[in-house]
């Protein structure tokens, strides 16, 4: 790789982070949501589409920043959405899953319950973006979650761990560095390849029998690295790399989950395989 795109791509992540952040939208609530279907608990699954969609954010995102793409996507094709906010720390507004991810694991469950509730649905479709996408898997394996979660669609998931391009490698060389790391972002530290909570979520395999997985992942991942740690293994997983359903498609780990329609069509198919159609560069228009 040349090393200008060494510089783009992560300089692009952070320009699409601070666009969004900038929307009047990111200082709502997911209560004030469009009540149309986005966080509408009086919204009631059709035939069509009988599960709701409950949208998991990324680390350092929200539950109305992470969403204003696909949420508006999925509500205008029929589906009932949601989505939480969840692994906020004490005096840290906006910018959320910095929290113990077994903790953040915890209000999915509260969360996925109240919509069940609301909505009369037996279960649910769970929607991830980075770590919203394996954070799931923590609720699923440990907390009861297979009973009331019919797939996981995981967007540029963090399933095994990150070096974060290499620059968790330069830890042990600055003391004190990685215990600082643990004490004010367990989220991040969470997610390092290696952690102990990564060991205890993949022990025993990655799946659980009786949910549908399906991860999207982009080769031009800068977060999560290599990107095909973000793959599954198990007997119900679909992995798909967004470069073989679009060769030009560039998004990056921010990009993927944000804006990305292709990305975008390969939920739906996954929420939907009976009348999934082909993704392709075309289904920026879909």
């Amino acid at each position: 790789m040349l090393p200008w795109k060494r510089v783009l791509r992560p300089l692009t992540a952070l320009l699409l982070t601070a666009a969004v952040a900038l929307v009047p939208a990111a200082t709502a609530h997911a209560d004030s949501a469009p009540s149309s279907g986005w966080n509408d608990y009086s919204c009631k699954p059709s035939p069509a589409h009988p599960r709701p969609v409950v949208l998991v954010h990324g680390t350092l995102g929200n539950s109305v920043d992470n969403w204003l793409g696909l949420a508006p996507y999925l509500e205008r094709r029929g589906y009932c959405v949601f989505s939480l906010d969840y692994g906020q720390l004490l005096g840290v507004p906006l910018f959320h899953g910095l929290g113990p991810i077994d903790k953040s694991a915890e209000q999915l469950q509260v969360f996925v319950d109240k919509v069940l509730t609301a909505t009369g649905a037996t279960k649910a479709d769970l929607v991830g973006h980075s770590q919203g996408g394996m954070m799931p898997r923590y609720y699923l394996k440990f907390l009861g979650g297979a009973g009331k979660v019919n797939a996981l669609v995981g967007i540029a998931p963090n399933n095994h761990g990150t070096t974060l391009s290499g620059l968790t490698n330069l830890l042990p060389y600055f003391p004190g560095a990685e215990d600082l790391l643990s004490t004010a972002t367990p989220g991040l530290a969470d997610q390092v390849v290696g952690s102990a909570f990564m060991a205890k979520l993949n022990a025993g395999g990655d799946t659980v029998a009786g949910v549908h997985y399906t991860v999207i992942a982009t080769q031009h991942d800068e977060v999560v690295t290599p990107y095909r740690t973000a793959f599954l293994s198990g007997s119900d997983v679909h992995n798909v790399l967004l470069q073989d359903l679009c060769p030009l498609d560039l998004s990056e780990h921010v990009a993927i989950g944000l804006i990305d329609r292709i990305a975008f069509h390969e939920v739906t198919n996954a929420l939907d395989p009976a009348h999934a159609t082909r993704t392709t560069c075309a289904s920026v228009f879909s």
